[in-house]
């Protein structure tokens, strides 16, 4: 796919995926049962505002110890953002025939995985490059859009909108489209070609490893030869 190829597309995907992981900046905090409570477009916002303030105030400190930026949104990425869901959505098919335990462990290692690819990609988003645009959704329903436009160094913009579902714990992220492309259907198409050639037990476990030596690839990379 080409939101993996192309860097711009990707820092893009970064940004995106960065912020739904920032939504879980008020779990463990005073704000947390408040957050819950919030609609989703006014989830995305306090969030959103909150969690560049403190960027940059940290920028400086989170950029001389990058595991402290993986460190905050592991900490703080589940509250809000439902990985059980995504993975889910991601496997299709797969997910019906695998076992509890392969499940478990690949909501886990690909929830890693974004972290690796991911995470240090918080570290350049300024709130100058993001515009939360107004609610266009019914405040009843179960699923919602959020629409967003990240601003390009060039100076274009992007639209970047989020997929949030109502649970009982309130209003939770599972998935982002960038111009569109939506990131689980993307995820979705590689790893159902690599599960279909190589097994699902095969994937997981290459994920498995590459997240434990920090060398995750998205799954169209191929390893540099040796």
């Amino acid at each position: 796919m080409s939101i993996f190829v192309k860097q711009s597309r990707r820092n893009i995907l970064a940004a995106g995926l960065s912020l739904v992981a920032a939504l879980g900046l008020f779990a463990g905090s005073a704000q947390a049962q408040d957050a819950a409570k919030l609609g989703p477009q006014e989830l995305v916002s306090k969030v959103a505002n909150d969690t560049l303030k403190d960027l940059d105030a940290n920028r400086a400190e989170y950029a001389k110890n990058k595991g402290k930026v993986r460190e905050l949104v592991d900490k703080n990425m589940l509250p809000y953002f439902d990985t059980a869901y995504s993975a889910q959505l991601v496997l299709a098919k797969h997910w019906r025939t695998a076992t509890p335990e392969q499940r478990k462990r690949f909501v886990e290692a690909f929830y890693q995985s974004l972290l690796q690819n991911y995470g240090e990609a918080l570290l350049e988003f300024t709130p100058d490059r993001l515009k939360i645009l107004p609610f266009q959704g019914n405040p009843a329903d179960k699923v919602a859009t959020v629409r967003t436009e990240i601003r390009r160094d060039n100076g274009s913009r992007v639209p970047v909108n989020y997929s949030l579902r109502q649970t009982d714990n309130g209003w939770k992220a599972y998935d982002v489209q960038i111009e569109g492309v939506s990131y689980v259907k993307s995820f979705r198409t590689d790893f159902g070609a690599e599960i279909d050639q190589k097994g699902l037990e095969a994937v997981i476990q290459r994920l498995e490893q590459q997240v434990a030596s920090g060398t995750v690839k998205k799954p169209t990379e191929k390893a540099n030869p040796a």
